[in-house]
């Protein structure tokens, strides 16, 4: 395993650590989240390139190992968030992107720190409860998601979405949660929480995509923290090629554009990796 180094962290020394000893030699550093009282804490993780890209939308090629070159300590990143998490939300695009055998756990994204990172989830289940947003339903029930043993699933979609999922999902011998929305052309992000909150009750919630489910969270407020990997490389984009940022569908005003306050920069290689929170948040 390869540790990190903090040029800069604004929580340093502020309370008693929270990360294990060997976890914190891994992140440089402690990880300290906030608890809100009525619903979940909300943290996005996302990597972009230089100009932004956050995928280049080839076929084969969409996932974020693409922009950050497979990166051992954005993976790390990730497994220590998703081993903190008690939900990991992802976008219907997302899911189908990073491939039929992938899993939302620590476990799957950085497997050197297995040990580590299962030492955050003393009296916890062993992964967080996955959470998929879909309103087709086009999903591939035989993904690893829905055959591993201990890991729970909830997909959130409309009435067609779950006909489609139900028809799917018998003959595949999947398991997991569906919950239709009704009366609506899509959920919410209030309604995701909303029903998070009161079923499965989540602290930590880690939101990894796609860039129009974040923007609709964000919309809303319901972001309180970003995780972003700077990868150097730059991706361009032409009329052929129209690559997502970071934020779809929604563009903000000077007026109404959200500030976020930078709580801490780690730095591996030539990547950087951010944390920004919500300036009314308390750090």
């Amino acid at each position: 395993m390869v540790c990190l180094r903090t040029l800069f962290d604004r929580q340093l020394g502020r309370s008693p650590p929270a990360l294990p000893e060997g976890l914190r030699q891994l992140y440089d550093g402690d990880l300290q989240i906030p608890q809100i009282a009525d619903r979940p804490y909300i943290v996005a993780n996302f990597a972009t390139t230089l100009d932004g890209v956050v995928s280049f939308k080839i076929l084969g090629q969409s996932s974020g190992n693409e922009i950050t070159g497979d990166n051992l300590l954005d993976h790390q990143i990730m497994g220590l968030l998703r081993a903190c998490a008690d939900a990991v939300i992802v976008g219907a695009g997302t899911f189908r992107e990073a491939g039929s055998e992938h899993l939302w756990t620590s476990d799957y994204i950085c497997p050197s720190a297995v040990q580590l990172f299962q030492s955050l989830r003393w009296g916890r289940p062993r992964y967080p409860l996955t959470v998929i947003v879909t309103s087709s339903g086009k999903i591939d029930m035989t993904s690893a998601t829905f055959r591993t043993p201990g890991l729970k699933s909830l997909i959130i979609t409309s009435a067609k979405g779950k006909r489609r999922i139900d028809a799917a999902c018998s003959p595949a011998g999947c398991s997991t949660d569906v919950y239709a929305y009704r009366n609506v052309a899509r959920t919410t992000p209030e309604h995701i929480v909303d029903l998070l909150g009161r079923t499965f009750r989540p602290g930590l919630t880690l939101l990894e995509g796609g860039p129009a489910l974040f923007a609709n969270f964000l919309r809303r407020g319901l972001i309180d923290e970003l995780f972003l990997t700077i990868a150097p490389q730059i991706a361009g984009r032409d009329s052929k090629n129209v690559r997502p940022a970071l934020v779809r569908d929604l563009a903000f005003t000077p007026q109404t554009a959200p500030w976020l306050q930078l709580l801490s920069i780690k730095r591996g290689g030539d990547q950087l990796y951010l944390r920004y929170g919500r300036p009314s948040m308390s750090h």
